[in-house]
């Protein structure tokens, strides 16, 4: 992971390009030793964006069920009744804390993603063979968080209602922090406040960063970024531009520059503690074919 620049392939963004220098002076931030959980628990019938299909685990093996059908996976001496479960959990990628892959998001009419990469040509039934879930960096770096409902002195922003650059920079400028290039910005809206409330919910879906908000971060240098929501930015968009575009900020960071999208990251506790300044850890799941990959990430200080 470490190369002299960022260079634009076809499978990985500016994240994947992190120096060994720039990973050590992310490993010192911690002073505390407190690690804290920017993942909720997943279950079934959880909220999820409204297109996605649901999150279910169902057993696949159970005590009875072996008895029952008569197996015996240690063999026939097991005098102290030896059992096992074993699930099957299916769901999309995109189940709660998550990362989208480069090949997540798709325009125009050759249905292309980052780095030109076509759906015409490398999309397979088993999912993209370019800039899928399997070529995901790991990321070790420092974290911000913004805080947008704090600096408002809120508890969580209102449906629909967009963040702009300027508020941004208030914000950084309020909490006296920095944003420096390599890091990964989380962004808070409160959402997640509501959790798991679906009326509740629903008063606060979706506030986000708009396309200002996303130029001045990739204009920061950021590698990633992310939100407490579903789909990171403002819903409905305020600017479609022309040709209209609903998701103008997904475009212009995840499919043109290849800038890392996290949703559904859970950042009340880092809020509540004032946490704006982190080590943060997130280890994608490699899956061939996969456009995401669920977390588990965490902030260390």
């Amino acid at each position: 992971m470490d190369h002299e620049s960022p260079h634009r392939d076809q499978e990985r963004g500016p994240a994947a390009f992190q120096t060994n220098d720039a990973l050590l002076d992310a490993l010192r931030i911690p002073q505390q030793g407190r690690v804290f959980s920017l993942a909720l628990p997943r279950f079934h019938g959880m909220p999820l964006f409204a297109s996605h299909p649901p999150f279910e685990v169902s057993m696949y093996r159970t005590p009875l069920g072996l008895r029952g059908d008569g197996e015996e996976p240690w063999g026939p001496v097991n005098e102290v009744n030896l059992g096992y479960m074993a699930e099957v959990t299916s769901g999309t990628s995109h189940s709660g804390a998550h990362v989208d892959a480069l090949a997540h998001m798709t325009i125009g009419p050759d249905d292309h993603w980052y780095a030109g990469v076509s759906a015409h040509e490398h999309l397979g039934d088993r999912g993209p063979k370019v800039g899928d879930a399997s070529k995901l960096p790991h990321f070790v770096t420092r974290g911000v968080l913004l805080d947008v409902p704090g600096y408002r002195g809120v508890d969580a922003l209102g449906a629909g209602e967009p963040i702009y650059a300027d508020e941004l920079q208030a914000v950084t400028q309020h909490q006296e922090t920095e944003v420096r290039p390599g890091d990964v910005v989380m962004i808070r809206t409160g959402y997640l406040s509501k959790w798991p409330d679906p009326e509740a919910l629903a008063r606060h879906r979706t506030a986000g960063p708009d396309i200002s908000a996303a130029k001045w971060l990739l204009d920061a240098g950021v590698v990633a970024t992310g939100t407490d929501t579903e789909t990171y930015e403002v819903q409905p968009a305020p600017d479609l531009g022309s040709p209209a575009n609903p998701q103008p900020v997904h475009t212009l960071l995840l499919i043109e520059e290849g800038i890392y999208l996290f949703e559904s990251i859970y950042l009340e506790e880092i809020a509540r503690e004032g946490v704006h300044e982190f080590l943060f850890i997130a280890l994608p799941t490699k899956i061939e074919g996969g456009t995401g990959s669920m977390l588990d990430p965490v902030a260390i200080i």
